[in-house]
């Protein structure tokens, strides 16, 4: 009985190979690609005036397309002078804005890359807070006295 099942097995083998091998039809079978982030973006804290950079690289023996989302949507980086993608993948942000009442760079960005005919993967989030301009510590000492001293209101500008 146990020959017969193993005659059995090798014919439904040969027959699967033959049906999904594509031994007729000239489709081979496809290797598995590899396809995942080695360095996804990361909560960063940027200065206003000064570049930033969300890291960012995805890895693949197949070429890959990179593009960034900022709170959800695509960016036209091609339409962007401040922003660009560096080759692996990073976006560099050359100067920072924020205003009281604009903000363009502060929020949540993505990576996502492709594979053509393959698929797609998104990196985590990454949150892109912005900070005002670095006061010098005379003025940070007048700040602390003041605070101590006087109830002081302060408007970010």
């Amino acid at each position: 009985m146990a020959g017969r099942g193993r005659a059995l097995l090798v014919l439904f083998a040969g027959l699967t190979v033959f049906r999904f091998g594509g031994a007729s039809k000239g489709v081979g079978i496809q290797s598995f690609t590899s396809f995942r982030f080695s360095v996804e973006p990361k909560d960063t804290l940027a200065v206003r005036g000064l570049p930033a950079v969300l890291n960012c690289s995805a890895v693949s023996a197949a070429p890959v397309r990179v593009e960034w989302k900022k709170d959800g949507t695509f960016l036209n980086l091609a339409a962007d002078d401040r922003r660009r993608q560096l080759p692996d993948g990073s976006l560099f942000i050359s100067t920072v804005i924020q205003s009281k009442h604009n903000r363009p760079d502060e929020g949540v960005y993505q990576c996502v890359a492709t594979i053509l005919n393959l698929g797609t993967i998104s990196s985590r989030t990454a949150r892109l807070t912005v900070a005002g301009t670095q006061k010098s510590p005379h003025v940070l000492l007048w700040d602390l006295r003041m605070s101590l001293h006087h109830t002081v209101n302060l408007e970010s500008v």
